[in-house]
């Protein structure tokens, strides 16, 4: 928070939405002298018992003298907080600055009272927490350090809320009064108390959301088509296992259905709660409908509506406009411009969304940021789950259009703890706070997967979304994603390929793989495949073309019991002839031989082999079931769908929907999201396995049809097991005794006096690492012969001399450094050539520097950027770097086993290790170099920028030869401060 300039002037950064305990909104603001009627009106709704523990004795009424002081605040040493919900006060809390004798004070005093009084039909909605960390927060920002708070011993409630809120406190009792003292600096515990809050109340606010138990369509239109009637029949025609109504004010006074739905004219008119409103009505009547909504109590919103952010600036603000008046009636939303939501669950079956048919129930969580996308995932997960089991189904869908307020971030709070979700796929193309989204997919990722594809990467992201400036590249906000256990594809093909593989397979516990199959030529390409991802195959197994069933369930299982492989990939090709293996027969034999060893993974590679990957799926038996041999041969890619839009757009093909009585296979439908029946193909019996259910626990086989994919899924499948597995034990940071955090801090704060941002010096750039234990070799300026000879005196021979001009710096290969100077002859000698090479030595900048010990030389670097954070990044020197963009990237605070990795994630690693011979380098000191210099940006936020280049590493010890140091004033840190919604 930013300290206003004006003790007096209303301090609206401290207003802010935040989320409740049971998924709903408040609103906290500061209260002001127009408050007095609303604190009145809330006071009034306030039982005596109540009143009684706020103020120790019967307190009927308030005074017109207690409404002044109420109201009546400096915003500095007497602030008072509301929590409000459709503008009306729910609760409040104030403080009031006091000195060591507990009276009322000012600073430099750095206490402060605090009290609390929620209203009873809001209390057990987390009201008291949320202002406690928001009244801390502008204590904090005031001056105050310590909080004190008198509460009756029966006032269990709010005892709770302070001893819960992890603050390190003290506690005393007199005169029948409990007095509870504590500091209001963030600890350890205070910030996961905050953070598991956090994350209780958004993934509740998306459960109310996917799991309603009514819903309302808001323009649901009287004849067929359209979005609003669309949404309706889709809800009603899937099942929706709660109360569904349909809303349109052009109902005549006797129509009371709308398709064999309750019809009503209003929100206001429908008898009973609505916990969810599908809002499709044209963008300008929106705000009338959230205002029913709000005053009918209408727990969210879902926006199809179009005609926001994406349309220009006054629809952004429009946009903005539409999140506020919602908030305020305590509501999230999702969209505008959404495709809608899906929630397969049986107990639910909500398809509030433009898909005319559910997807197959299953364990695969799916976010899309755009419709079209939306559509084509689900069209290519139906298309590829196979089978009627479900497991590799979609246990929940959300498209969030313009993402105005319910993000992926809120989505991957609900996930993380959904235990009908065991993957999480999600296509994003903006991270509207990639500090955040970094710390929770690091969390769900150690319990399960998540796989995102990024859309917009090279460019700015859709129009509609709200998103933070960023200073880092794409590859380095990639590389921060994989550090942090997500799994990074490139294209939506490698999104379904690496969650079925996923959900349905056990995570390989190595990279070593073995391949078997019937086609020695595709086992070759599964081969080469797997070693240009980094994998270790073992040499293919040719089962040849005349291999049984029996021959593949055999070398399946001899493969799956040997030690020396942790996953398998069989590849099979089409045989001709009468004893030629069926689908449904091989897919058995390779299910029977992967259930006795279900701790590996197996990938089947399939050509053209008609429904072996349906029956890998699903198959259990071999009896045989009819297939149609007039159905289409080829799959249809999936055409991209348009946004959803205010008049509907030509509705979608719908998606096949499997018969939930039988295990036959989807019927086919005509459009591009049709999923055809296998062809027949030549020398094979015309029937096929009817699908039968494996029995519970059973993993799934997926079946990809060209190598590269599954390869590519096995890799990445590996690269996560390793995280996972490495996560377990993050490392820690160590600790130095030569590191002086107090003068380090003295040193920023005399610097930063100077100006609101600066370069240091070359002395004040060495005195600041120093303090931290980096010592930089220091380089002497040389504007002359002479001046170079006493610098090499100073410094002692051998020295170097190098021209530090911007078009020479860094740039050895050049000629503008001269190594190894033995004496004060070869360095003038030296000095002349580079003159006479370069120009003036104005111009050339020269210095003289102590001679390192030879090595690799490498660059270190630290950036503060305002949306990721602090990022610590290694490379080596020169073109490795710069050129090639040879750089592995880490959040800061980097462990011991971060700085490790790190040193060992760039491709040019070898020549740190003795690559061809060379002496390996001392990487210890070169991870300890990394260590300290996180440790100096993670403890003083103000080094916004350090350079350390080069660094050279020797076979003991390294060298910094140059760095720099910005400083300036540190970026905002929402994620340390108390709960938030994003601003509108």
């Amino acid at each position: 928070m930013q300290t206003s300039s004006d003790r007096h002037e209303y301090p609206a950064h401290w207003e802010a939405d935040v989320v409740l305990r049971d998924g709903g909104t408040a609103r906290i603001r500061p209260i002001t002298v127009d408050d007095a009627e609303r604190l009145v009106s809330f006071y009034e709704q306030v039982s005596d018992e109540s009143k009684y523990y706020r103020f120790f004795a019967p307190y009927p009424r308030l005074s017109a003298k207690d409404v002044h002081r109420f109201t009546h605040h400096d915003f500095v040493d007497r602030v008072g907080l509301a929590a409000t919900i459709g503008g009306e006060f729910i609760a409040t809390v104030r403080y009031d600055r006091i000195g060591a004798d507990g009276a009322p004070a000012s600073a430099p005093a750095d206490e402060a009272e605090v009290a609390f009084l929620v209203q009873d039909a809001h209390q057990g909605r987390g009201v008291a927490s949320a202002l406690l960390e928001h009244i801390g927060a502008v204590a904090r920002e005031r001056g105050i350090r310590r909080f004190a708070a008198e509460v009756l011993p029966a006032n269990n409630k709010m005892i709770k809320v302070f001893t819960d809120a992890g603050y390190t406190q003290r506690r005393s009792f007199e005169d029948g009064v409990v007095r509870l003292e504590f500091g209001l600096e963030p600890t350890d515990r205070s910030v996961a108390v905050q953070r598991a809050r956090e994350q209780r109340a958004e993934a509740r606010s998306v459960q109310r959301l996917l799991a309603p138990g009514s819903v309302a369509v808001v323009g649901a239109g009287r004849t067929p088509g359209g979005v609003g009637r669309s949404v309706l029949d889709n809800l009603r025609d899937t099942g929706f296992t709660g109360r569904l109504h349909a809303v349109n004010r052009a109902l005549g006074e006797g129509e009371k259905e709308l398709g064999g739905v309750a019809a009503y004219r209003s929100v206001r008119d429908i008898d009973g709660p609505v916990d969810l409103a599908v809002v499709a009505v044209p963008a300008e009547q929106v705000p009338e409908i959230v205002t029913e909504c709000g005053e009918h109590g209408v727990q969210g919103l879902v926006v199809v509506s179009a005609g926001y952010a994406e349309s220009g600036p006054e629809g952004r603000e429009r946009q903005r406009a539409l999140v506020r008046q919602a908030r305020s009636y305590g509501m999230r939303i999702i969209g505008p411009n959404a495709f809608g939501v899906i929630n397969t669950s049986p107990d639910i079956r909500l398809n509030a969304s433009l898909a005319p048919e559910m997807p197959r129930p299953g364990r695969i969580g799916l976010f899309a940021q755009s419709g079209a996308i939306g559509v084509a995932l689900l069209s290519r997960l139906h298309r590829r789950g196979g089978g009627v089991t479900g497991v590799t189904g979609v246990s929940t869908f959300v498209s969030s259009g313009n993402r105005a307020d319910v993000s992926g971030n809120d989505v991957l709070q609900y996930w993380y703890e959904d235990p009908d979700t065991d993957v999480a796929l999600m296509y994003l193309e903006s991270i509207g706070n990639p500090r955040k989204f970094t710390r929770l997919a690091r969390r769900t990722a150690a319990a399960k997967p998540l796989v995102v594809v990024q859309g917009a990467r090279h460019g700015a992201g859709p129009s509609g979304h709200a998103v933070r400036a960023t200073r880092l590249p794409h590859a380095t906000v990639s590389a921060l994603l994989r550090q942090a256990g997500v799994i990074r594809v490139d294209t939506i093909t490698e999104l379904v390929d690496a969650g079925l593989l996923l959900a349905r397979q056990p995570l390989p516990a190595g990279p070593r793989v073995a391949i078997l199959g019937n086609s020695e030529s595709l086992g070759l390409l599964t081969y080469d495949a797997c070693l240009a991802e980094g994998l270790r195959p073992h040499r293919p197994l040719d089962l040849t073309t005349a291999a049984s069933a029996a021959d593949f369930h055999a070398a399946l299982a001899r493969a799956l019991a040997d030690d020396t492989s942790d996953a398998v990939v069989v590849t099979a090709i089409p045989a001709v002839g009468e004893t030629s293996v069926g689908d449904a027969a091989l897919a058995e034999a390779l299910r029977s031989a992967a259930a006795a060893t279900p701790s590996k993974p197996v990938l089947v590679v399939h050509v053209e082999l008609g429904g072996l990957a349906e029956a890998l799926s699903a198959a259990t038996s071999t009896a045989p079931q009819p297939r149609d041999p007039a159905a289409p041969r080829s799959e249809p890619d999936p055409a991209p769908a348009s946004a959803p839009q205010a008049v509907p757009p030509a509705a979608p093909a719908p998606l096949p929907e499997p018969d939930p009585a039988s295990a036959r296979a989807p019927r086919p439908r005509t459009g591009p999201a049709s999923v055809p029946a296998p062809a027949q193909r030549p020398g094979t019996n015309p029937t096929s396995a009817t699908p039968q259910p494996p029995p519970e626990g059973a993993h799934l086989i997926p079946a990809y049809p060209a190598a590269e994919r599954a390869v590519r899924a096995l890799a990445q499948a590996v690269a996560y097991g390793q995280w996972r597995r490495e996560a377990a034990d993050p490392g820690k940071v160590p600790e130095y005794e030569n590191i002086d955090e107090r003068g380090a801090a003295a040193l920023i704060d005399g610097l930063l006096s100077r100006g609101q941002g600066l370069t240091l010096g070359t002395d004040e750039t060495c005195d600041l690492l120093g303090a931290y234990g980096v010592e930089v070799h220091r380089a002497l300026p040389a504007p002359g012969p002479d001046a170079a000879a006493d610098a090499a005196r100073t410094l002692g021979y051998p020295v170097a001399l190098k021209a530090t001009a911007p078009h020479l710096r860094h740039r050895a290969d050049l000629g503008g450094v001269r190594l190894d100077l033995a004496d004060e002859e070869q360095l003038r000698r030296a000095y002349t050539e580079l003159t006479e090479l370069f120009g003036d030595p104005e111009e050339l900048r020269p210095v003289v520097q102590r001679m390192a010990p030879r090595g690799v030389d490498t660059v270190v670097r630290a950036v503060i950027d305002p949306a990721a954070g602090a990022v610590l990044s290694f490379g080596l020197a020169g073109a490795a770097s710069q050129l090639l963009g040879d750089m592995a990237h880490r959040l800061i605070p980097v462990t011991d086993r971060d700085a490790a990795s790190l040193v060992r994630s760039i491709r040019t690693a070898p020549l740190l290790f003795g690559w061809r011979g060379s002496a390996p380098v001392d990487t210890p000191a070169l991870e300890e170099l990394m260590v300290r210099l996180s440790r100096l940006v993670d403890d003083h936020p103000e080094v916004v920028a350090v350079t350390l280049e080069p660094v050279v590493v020797a076979p003991r010890g390294v060298s910094v030869l140059g760095a720099s140091v910005r400083l300036a004033p540190p970026p905002a840190r929402d994620d340390l401060g108390p709960r938030t919604l994003p601003a509108y």
